[in-house]
């Protein structure tokens, strides 16, 4: 009887996982690179990726970093495109975890977490406060100059991470790329819901990226960021199919 009131509630339990109700997971037609690669766009009732590796998928379901997950080789090469759908509007964090059941069923994956220590940049509210607001309904920042920036304090986490891997300008006229794997950035603000803002940052000679955007960060948008050591999360990716199963 207890076995079978424990598969019964296991049965239950995934019967009541959320999911989309209709899927197209399949490879890319045409590959991009990692430059361009990794597109995400949502809607209340919708999630599309384009030229989007697993490993970006993996990270983007389980609200990590990039670096925080830890796979064979080719999850970071392969490209793939996503439409799914529900009939009900969902919240992002509803359809993430839609997108975790998407990954588990077509890519066959399985995976476990474990805690590491690890540099890592800790993103925070400035002891001044934060001079942010969450995005009203049909708002829309104003065209100015700068670096523009639209979602939530994750995935700005995210572009920061990018942003810090960039070494310092020594020569005006040589543009500045990004130099190795990017340092995780954790997002400790607390700050919930959706965020458009402009960003004036000017790379100076001679001056580190984590100098730069500190500076940045205080001045312009009431955050500050620190290097830190500590207990991180990593996804390890034990096994997972290159090919999806059919829609």
């Amino acid at each position: 009887m207890l076995f079978w009131l424990m598969l019964t509630l296991c049965v239950e339990a995934i019967a009541q996982a959320p999911s989309f109700d209709v899927a197209s997971v399949k490879p890319s037609q045409k590959t991009v690179g990692p430059d361009y690669n990794n597109q995400f766009k949502y809607s209340p009732s919708a999630f599309t990726a384009r030229n989007a590796t697993l490993k970006a998928l993996i990270a983007e379901a389980y609200r990590l970093q990039r670096r925080q997950v830890i796979g064979p080789a080719w999850i970071d090469k392969n490209e793939y495109d996503i439409d799914a759908r529900v009939n009900d509007s969902s919240s992002r964090e509803q359809l993430s975890t839609m997108l975790q059941s998407l990954l588990s069923e077509r890519f066959g994956l399985r995976q476990h977490t474990e805690t590491r220590s690890i540099r890592a940049f800790e993103l925070t509210v400035a002891k001044s406060g934060p001079k942010l607001q969450p995005i009203r309904e049909g708002a829309t920042a104003a065209p100015n100059a700068g670096l523009h920036f639209r979602g939530d304090m994750r995935q700005f986490a995210d572009l920061l991470a990018i942003q810090l891997s960039m070494a310092a300008p020594t020569d005006p006229n040589v543009p500045v790329m990004a130099g190795g794997p990017p340092v995780p950035v954790l997002d400790q603000t607390g700050l919930r819901g959706a965020y458009e803002f402009n960003l004036e940052v000017r790379p100076e000679l001679g001056t580190d990226g984590l100098t730069l955007w500190q500076r940045v960060l205080q001045d312009q948008l009431g955050l500050r960021i620190e290097s830190r050591k500590e207990p991180v999360t990593v996804l390890l990716v034990d096994d997972a199919a290159k090919t999806p199963t059919a829609n």
